[in-house]
């Protein structure tokens, strides 16, 4: 089994800004020679949010299922297993059993009408 790995080198491209739709999220697990990383980003416009698929509150990934990383309404990043509420903006738990947490950063931006590692 490979180590679950936290982070990824700069300047890995993940692909074109219009693989996720507007205020929509994307699941993405790269496959590295040190192990796997498992990670999604959020579009919002022309900006993008990159996290660890971890939990704050139990480190379990926060989907279960695939790319399902949304309140219902686009508003919040919701954990699947408990509820827990995230700003998509900077990650901080906002509702449920982790207030005052924060998901940990995966830097990601867009460059040339691609999403990238930064």
């Amino acid at each position: 089994m490979s180590e679950r790995l936290t982070e990824t080198p700069p300047d890995v491209t993940l692909g074109p800004l219009d693989l996720i739709p507007d205020g929509k999220a994307r699941n993405f697990v790269l496959e590295m020679r040190a192990g796997r990383f498992h990670g999604f980003v959020v579009r919002r416009g022309e900006t993008v949010h990159g996290y660890l698929d971890l939990c704050a509150h139990l480190a379990l990934p926060l989907s279960n299922r695939l790319d399902a990383y949304l309140t219902p309404d686009g508003s919040h990043i919701q954990c699947s297993w408990h509820g827990a509420l995230y700003r998509i903006e900077d990650g901080a738990c906002v509702g449920g059993p982790c207030v005052g947490a924060k998901l940990r950063r995966w830097p990601v931006m867009v460059r040339d009408g691609m999403i990238v590692t930064a």
